[in-house]
């Protein structure tokens, strides 16, 4: 029996619409096509602007109330439906199933707490009286919508992701245009189909589905757009500030980080945290372990058990329950991350485990022996690879950590609280995570990073300041007493 194909609309302003021509919607698993959606048109983008704009004055009339209701009536449909979404989630990206269930409950959870952000924008009162002859004067600021948001997100988390825009941006009363991957926009139209559901007015959501050489520039450089909230690589978002103009941005440009192992860690739990953080989701991951400097003491029995755990872990079906990793997004990206470990090899590193592809699979990689500047140790791998290496002392590891040009998350491993404290003043990173790796995040915490790694903060409250303008208020009082 053939099997019908799934076709999705696209959100335009509130109206769910098709498109002449449609994009193929792939398991990366096998191949198969799974659905298809709108291809988008520069008409499209600039139609969700433009009601966009009338959006964001309805958006900016709902009460604080209004928003909460929204936000909670949105996570309330997502876990009534929570197997829908993480089947969705494991079956057009790279998530196995378990992956995708916590990723649904974080998306649950980002509304949640963008419902209670709500009641919490506040403003200050300011003492003008401070300056002299300004005595009669009192007043204080506000914050205010910023008013319409384009957000791009990317593949690796495509319902999280894509709420820890939206949820932020409700909750500050914008209005906000959604540019899913092209490769995995099904979570994001289902996160779309929430809150219609959960009554959020037309005109403020649009999820435009289609590729960005055809509607990125509309998007990005319209005057009417006040912000771009973007997560990717470096060189998207070097491209997207160039053109954007006199916009606020907002912008997560990934990472290759570091974690430091020292030797009066905790070796084992070292290991688990580390092996998690490397190969959660193939490694596409922008907080995923990359690169690990292990106290020179313990380096040997260190690296015998990463590779020994590292080989346990079970690649395969995404739907298994037994799986513990998926294959990569594409073919293309496995062929990638395999020239990237031979070119290494080709150039002095030992390969101690792993390093294998069969289609778009790529066998968790554990690398040694990796020159500091070499390419594999200062790009973004965005795979399932992490390199070891053995350091002297922390001051090594410090300096090594911070030899990239990256700096979103570090993670540091200790019982010494100087030594956390040192790495905690001496890393140049966003985040750092002790007795942790880099891939801890909790969704209301500030998240972004140093350097190449991006500007400004996510995390639900952090957001809401970036979606937001502040306004002072000034009265000049006639009474002169």
């Amino acid at each position: 029996m053939e099997k019908t194909l799934l076709q999705r609309r696209m959100l335009l302003a509130g109206d769910w619409v098709t498109g002449s021509e449609m994009i193929d919607v792939e398991n990366p698993q096998d191949g198969e096509i799974i659905a298809q959606v709108p291809a988008a048109t520069k008409e499209d983008a600039l139609l969700a602007i433009q009601e966009g704009v009338k959006g964001a004055e309805i958006a900016s009339r709902l009460s604080t109330f209004e928003r909460m209701r929204i936000l909670n009536n949105a996570a309330n449909w997502i876990e009534e439906r929570q197997s829908l979404f993480a089947e969705t989630i494991a079956t057009e990206g790279s998530k196995t199933i378990r992956e995708a269930r916590k990723e649904v409950k974080r998306c649950i959870e980002t509304l949640r707490i963008s419902a209670e952000e709500a009641r919490r924008i506040h403003g200050e009162t300011i003492p003008f009286d401070q300056m002299e002859g300004n005595q009669n004067r009192v007043g204080y600021f506000q914050r205010f919508p910023i008013g319409l948001i384009v957000a791009i997100t990317p593949f690796n988390d495509p319902l999280n992701l894509v709420a820890h825009k939206l949820g932020p941006a409700i909750a500050a009363g914008n209005a906000i245009i959604v540019k899913p991957a092209t490769v995995t926009p099904l979570s994001a139209l289902l996160l779309a189909e929430a809150f219609e559901q959960a009554g959020l007015p037309k005109k403020v959501l649009s999820v435009i589905t289609g590729h960005s050489k055809e509607i990125g520039d509309v998007l990005v450089t319209h005057p009417a757009v006040r912000m771009i909230s973007f997560t990717g690589g470096y060189e998207a978002g070097q491209s997207i500030a160039s053109k954007a103009g006199i916009k606020k941005l907002g912008m997560e440009l990934g990472s290759n980080s570091p974690a430091i192992v020292l030797r009066d860690a905790d070796i084992r739990e070292a290991i688990e945290s580390i092996v998690s953080g490397a190969f959660w989701a193939v490694g596409q991951n922008c907080l995923g372990v990359q690169r690990v400097y292990i106290e020179e003491e313990i380096y040997s029995i260190f690296e015998e058990l990463l590779v020994d755990r590292t080989s346990q872990l079970l690649t395969g079906d995404k739907l298994s329950e037994l799986t513990d990793m998926g294959p990569l997004i594409t073919e293309k990206e496995a062929i990638r991350i395999e020239n990237l470990v031979e070119e290494a090899i080709q150039n002095g590193a030992i390969l101690l485990c792993g390093g294998q592809r069969n289609g778009a699979y790529y066998t968790p990689t554990v690398l040694t022996n990796v020159e500091a500047d070499s390419k594999i140790a200062q790009v973004e791998i965005f795979g399932p690879v992490v390199i070891v290496d053995r350091v002297k002392d922390l001051n090594e590891a410090i300096q090594k950590s911070n030899n990239v040009s990256y700096g979103l998350q570090a993670g540091i491993f200790t019982q010494n609280l100087d030594n956390a404290f040192k790495a905690i003043r001496d890393l140049e990173f966003g985040g750092v995570m002790v007795n942790d790796s880099s891939d801890f995040r909790i969704d209301s915490m500030p998240f972004g990073g140093m350097k190449q790694s991006g500007i400004g903060r996510e995390g639900v409250a952090f957001s809401i300041q970036e979606m937001t303008e502040l306004k002072v208020v000034c009265f000049k009082l006639n009474h002169t007493n």
